[in-house]
C-alpha cells in the first residue's frame, strides 16, 4: 500500500480508469487521499451491478454535482424501475454532464414515458424541452439518435443543428407526437422509423446527404420526405401506405437503391424511384412481409438507368408471383450493362414451383450478354 500511496495523484487516477466505476468508487475508503481521487475519472458508468440498488440515485444526485474532472469523456447510467427517480433528476444529470462537455452520454432509464437521445451512444429524456437544453449545449454535435417509444408525454419536438452529420429517429406505434422540425444541412447519414401519422413534418433540404434508410406508415410523411433526400447515393425505403410521389424529384446521385415491396403498390413506386434514378448501379428488392403486389405498369419506354447504369440486381424472397416475374423479366430484357442478378427463393415455395421460377427466368431474353444468373434459398 506505501509504494501505491507514493505514486502521483495523475497516475492513480489513471489506474482507477482500468477498472469498473462501482470499483473505482470503493477505494474511498481506504484514506483520505483516496476518498475524492476517483472523482476525477472522465469516464463514469453506474450501471449493474449498481443499477438495482436502492440509493443509486441518491448517490448520482449527491456525487455527479461534485465530480472534480473538467471533460467528462463518457457517462453512462443504467438505472432499472425505480420509484425515487424523479424527470428534474434525469435533467439535472443530462445539464452536469453537458456543463463538463461530455463527449459520450448514455443515460437508461425504463419507466413508462421513455425518450432515447443517443450522442455515440444513448441517453433518456422526459420532455422535449430537456432535449431543447441538451442540444443548445452540443453546437458541434454530430450524431444524434431518439427514439420515442409508446405512451410518450412528448407533442412535438425541434432538431436545429447546423453540424450534425448522422441522425436516426425511431418513432414507435401510438406515439402522442404529432409534429416535429428537422433542419439540419449538414446531415450525411439518416435512418427514420416512423410507425406514426404526425400532423405536421418539415424537412429541410439536405444537399450533404449520402445514405438513408426510410421506413415509414404514412404516405404524407414520405410525400414530405422525399424531396429533401434527392442526394442520396445509397437509399433504403419502405412505405405500408400506397404512395406515388409524382415527377420532378431526380435522383441524380443515386447508385444503390434497397426497396421494400410489401405495400400493394410498390411495383409503382419501384418504377418511379427506377425512372427517377438515372445513375442507378445496384437495385436490391426485398419484402419484410408478404403482399400480394398489384399489377406491374410496365414504363412506355426503357428507363435510362437500365440503358446505361444498372449493373446488379438483388431479389430476396424471390415469390415468383405474375407482377414479380413481370418485373424481373423487364428489368433482365432491357438492363444493358447488367452483370449479376441473384434470386433467393422464399424458403416456403415447394421444390417443384421453384423449378418452375427458375426456368422462365433462365428462358427469358437479357439486354446483357454477360449476365449471369445466381439462384438461392432466402433463409
Amino acid at each position: 500500500m506505501d509504494n501505491i500511496n507514493g505514486l502521483p495523484d495523475d497516475l492513480l487516477v489513471k489506474i482507477l480508469s482500468f477498472v469498473p466505476t462501482y470499483v473505482a468508487v470503493s477505494t474511498c475508503v481506504l484514506s483520505k487521499r483516496w476518498e475524492f481521487l476517483w472523482m476525477w475519472l472522465p469516464n463514469l458508468e453506474f450501471v449493474s451491478p449498481w443499477d438495482s440498488r436502492p440509493g443509486i440515485v441518491d448517490f448520482i444526485n449527491k456525487k455527479l454535482p461534485i465530480h472534480r474532472a473538467p471533460v467528462i469523456e463518457r457517462l453512462c447510467i443504467h438505472i432499472n424501475s425505480n420509484p425515487h427517480i424523479k424527470p428534474e433528476y434525469i435533467k439535472r444529470w443530462i445539464e452536469i454532464a453537458v456543463s463538463h462537455y461530455v463527449r459520450e452520454l448514455q443515460i437508461d432509464y425504463h419507466s413508462k414515458t421513455k425518450i432515447t437521445l443517443q450522442l455515440e451512444a444513448e441517453s433518456y429524456f422526459i420532455d422535449g424541452k430537456y432535449l431543447q437544453q441538451l442540444i443548445s449545449g452540443c453546437p458541434v454535435l454530430e450524431d444524434l439518435s431518439l427514439r420515442f417509444c409508446c405512451n410518450d408525454n412528448l407533442r412535438e419536438f425541434t432538431v436545429i443543428i447546423p453540424s450534425l452529420q448522422s441522425l436516426s429517429l425511431f418513432l414507435f406505434g401510438n406515439s402522442n407526437l404529432n409534429r416535429y422540425k428537422i433542419d439540419t444541412p449538414s446531415l450525411k447519414y439518416l435512418k427514420l422509423e416512423d410507425w406514426n401519422d404526425p400532423e405536421h413534418y418539415s424537412w429541410t433540404n439536405m444537399p450533404k446527404l449520402r445514405e438513408a434508410y426510410v421506413d415509414v406508415e404514412s404516405s404524407n410523411h414520405l410525400k414530405t420526405l422525399i424531396g429533401s433526400i434527392t442526394s442520396v447515393k445509397h437509399l433504403t425505403i419502405c412505405c405500408l401506405e400506397d404512395y406515388l410521389y409524382g415527377d420532378g424529384f431526380i435522383f441524380n446521385h443515386l447508385e444503390h437503391l434497397k426497396l421494400c415491396m410489401c405495400p400493394f403498390d410498390s411495383s409503382n413506386l419501384l418504377g418511379q424511384l427506377l425512372k427517377g434514378s438515372p445513375n442507378l448501379q445496384v437495385l436490391d428488392i426485398f419484402e419484410m412481409k408478404r403482399n400480394d403486389i398489384v399489377c406491374w405498369n410496365q414504363p412506355s419506354s426503357v428507363l435510362e438507368c437500365l440503358l446505361s447504369s444498372l449493373k446488379i440486381l438483388n431479389w430476396s424472397a424471390y415469390f415468383g408471383r405474375p407482377q414479380d416475374r413481370d418485373i424481373a423479366v423487364y428489368i433482365l430484357k432491357n438492363a444493358c450493362h447488367l452483370k449479376t442478378a441473384t434470386f433467393l427463393t422464399d424458403k416456403r415455395i415447394n421444390d417443384v414451383r421453384r423449378l418452375k421460377m427458375i426456368k422462365e427466368l433462365r428462358l427469358s431474353p437479357r439486354a446483357s450478354s454477360t449476365c449471369q444468373l445466381v439462384f438461392g434459398e432466402d433463409f
